[in-house]
Parts: C-alpha cells; sequence; structure tokens
C-alpha cells in the first residue's frame, strides 16, 4: 500500500493513495490538488511545495519546498 507523507503547517501527516485518489502516474500538480482538498484547502495552500518520490518504495512524499542561503 502507497503512502503519501505530507508536511503541511507543521505537522506530518500519512495518507494512502486510494483514500486521497492518487497514483504512480498522478502528476506533481494531481497530488498537489489531491492534498488541497483532503484538507479543504485552496490550492494556492500548495505553491512552493514540492512532491519526491521514491522508486523503490513507490511512496511519495509532498513538503515544502527547501531554502538554503
Amino acid at each position: 500500500m502507497s503512502v503519501l507523507h505530507v508536511r503541511y503547517n507543521g505537522e506530518s501527516f500519512d495518507l494512502l493513495f486510494e483514500d486521497i485518489d492518487v497514483g504512480d502516474l498522478s502528476t506533481d500538480q494531481d497530488v498537489k490538488q489531491a492534498v488541497a482538498n483532503h484538507f479543504s484547502a485552496p490550492l494556492t495552500k500548495m505553491n512552493g511545495f514540492v512532491v519526491d518520490r521514491n522508486a523503490e518504495t513507490g511512496d511519495m512524499t509532498l513538503r515544502p519546498q527547501a531554502v538554503f542561503g
């Protein structure tokens, strides 16, 4: 069972792909839209977030973009 790990509003969440209707072929935009819908948030809240895909496990992580410097 694949999991989407989400870091949102300072908290971590693990969401099953099937519960938010995403899969391996979902685009980054699809993933962001699904998470926005899950949290009843506007899609613009996902601006600046990135989707990391783990090729070994099939899991994904949605997190704020890291800023260095």
